[in-house]
């Protein structure tokens, strides 16, 4: 389905600054939808072709939001659907004469009556405030279910007087908000807590969730008649969260729109967002929107204490892997046979890249690494510990990207031992130590490449060495190098590894791994 700017850009003449507005408006609307009991539709006039002859005017629906609080009244999705004639009259007037539009009888969807309503989106550009420009891009629909009709409690009464103000604005200009940098908390609902207050910041309505959360705070009395912003500031257990809390709320009242934030006391957290109330341009009081955020809050410290502990965890195993291979490179020093020394170098190798693999997640807060700085350090490991008749140039293609703890631990592993093989076994040295090496025409070079292909992760190693030997069987060999790598290759990584020769000399190696579940 088409997203809302595609829709805008493809069907009307608005501009970046418009479609920017209508998304701010989409992102804080269900507010609106929610105290008004009813589904919002947002219809934007489509532009006309000037090779026909005018028309009646068009409306495209482009985003809609259906009530949590009441039965919607469209059970199928609007978005898309293009109208005109006498089914958007009450569009044309909104638009055309800049007004909310509340005549008119009930209508019918199905065996669904609704009534309409229309409210005019206008749009202020902040910088033309002095000359005071402001126009009219859009509608909302207001479309309430009027099947489970009946006369209204207090709380319903509440949510409309406020609903209506919020309409009001949007047709001023004033709602929705402006964007606070960096925040990125969703905001609370109006199921979650609504709390209204009149101009000098009292209290005139408090909804039943409202009223639990701030007991969760410690207050145990009826909040109508409170001032909220002094009660606030007593209830918090930080004295500059408290003011900061009741700064925040006595801003709305003034007709700013401060971001929302949270206020802990007792071991309880509540999130909180203040609105200003402002229908004509005239404040009137602020609108408080309260959720009790506790248990998600405690949820969080309860992950993050487990990821600082897997943290912890893999940065002891990198630490103990270091002390395995130190011990080992001590030992290898003791040792007189040069077959026991080369093998245990080989596995001082081995253990100092799993080492990589565990330092790496030690850094992350989730079980993936970012491989491509893995693969860069073990190459540069290879190029340096090789056993080599000149020097090898080592270069990565394309990007492993991120992948799970449990392929890397295998893939370093198998890459380390395809490295070390491409440079000893590509570009050997000498048998005889005082022998003139033998340079070739092209530099020594061993490249790394990787893409991803349908949840597969492809892997080469080439070089431009020596190529195989005559008769070389992979399957057969005896090398504990080769070994380990098709036995990681098939068995950790459930994937395939072939090594052949390269049409233009030397070797390659092609390593399948599959990403998908495991």
């Amino acid at each position: 389905m088409s997203t809302l700017r595609d829709l805008v850009e493809e069907h009307t003449t608005l501009n970046a600054g418009d479609i920017d507005h209508l998304h701010r408006l989409a992102g804080d609307w269900l507010l609106l939808s929610d105290l008004s009991f009813a589904d919002l539709l947002l219809w934007v006039p489509i532009k006309g072709d000037p090779r026909q002859p005018r028309k009646p005017r068009e409306f495209l629906c482009v985003a809609q939001v259906r009530p949590v609080t009441a039965p919607t009244a469209y059970q199928d999705d609007q978005v898309g659907k293009i109208v005109g004639g006498p089914e958007v009259a009450h569009l044309e007037v909104a638009l055309t004469q800049e007004r909310i539009w509340r005549e008119g009888d009930p209508v019918w969807y199905g065996d669904t009556p609704a009534r309409h309503e229309a409210i005019p989106v206008r749009r202020r550009d902040e910088s033309d405030v002095e000359e005071g420009f402001s126009e009219v891009i859009a509608v909302i629909g207001r479309d309430t279910n009027l099947s489970t009709a009946r006369t209204p409690s207090q709380l319903e009464l509440n949510y409309l007087t406020t609903a209506d103000d919020l309409a009001q604005m949007v047709a001023d200009g004033t709602f929705p908000p402006p964007r606070h940098p960096g925040e990125i908390t969703s905001a609370p609902r109006v199921g979650d807590g609504l709390i209204r207050l009149d101009a000098s910041g009292k209290v005139t309505y408090a909804s039943p969730n409202a009223q639990s959360a701030y007991r969760r705070l410690g207050f145990n009395a009826h909040l109508v008649g409170e001032e909220l912003a002094k009660l606030s500031s007593r209830l918090s257990g930080d004295p500059l969260e408290g003011n900061d809390a009741a700064e925040r709320i006595l801003s709305s009242l003034r007709g700013e729109f401060p971001a929302r934030m949270e206020m802990e006391a007792r071991g309880a957290t509540v999130l909180i967002r203040a609105l200003p109330l402002l229908p004509a341009g005239v404040p009137i009081g602020s609108l408080v929107l309260v959720r009790d955020v506790t248990e998600v809050r405690r949820r969080e410290r309860a992950l993050m204490t487990k990821d600082a502990t897997i943290r912890e965890i893999h940065h002891r195993v990198k630490n103990n892997l270091q002390t395995v291979a130190a011990l080992l490179r001590l030992q290898a020093r003791r040792v007189d046979a040069p077959e026991a020394r080369m093998a245990l170098e080989e596995s001082v190798r081995r253990v100092a890249s799993i080492a990589l693999v565990h330092e790496t997640l030690s850094m992350s807060s989730d079980e993936a690494v970012e491989f491509d700085g893995i693969v860069d350090r073990v190459a540069t490991a290879a190029t340096e510990v090789a056993a080599t008749s000149y020097p090898v140039r080592m270069r990565r293609e394309g990007t492993f990207g991120v992948l799970p703890a449990e392929i890397a631990t295998s893939l370093v592993m198998v890459l380390n031992e395809l490295l070390i093989n491409a440079v000893e076994h590509g570009f050997p040295a000498p048998e005889d130590d005082d022998a003139e090496p033998v340079v070739p025409e092209s530099p020594g070079e061993v490249v790394v490449s990787a893409h991803r292909f349908r949840k597969q992760l492809h892997v080469t190693v080439a070089d431009n060495g020596q190529g195989l030997p005559d008769g070389f069987k992979p399957e057969g060999g005896k090398r504990l190098g080769l070994q380990i790598v098709r036995a990681l290759a098939t068995g950790e990584l459930r994937g395939s590894i072939e090594l052949r020769n390269r049409a233009g000399g030397g070797t390659e190696a092609v390593l399948v791994v599959p990403l998908g579940k495991r």
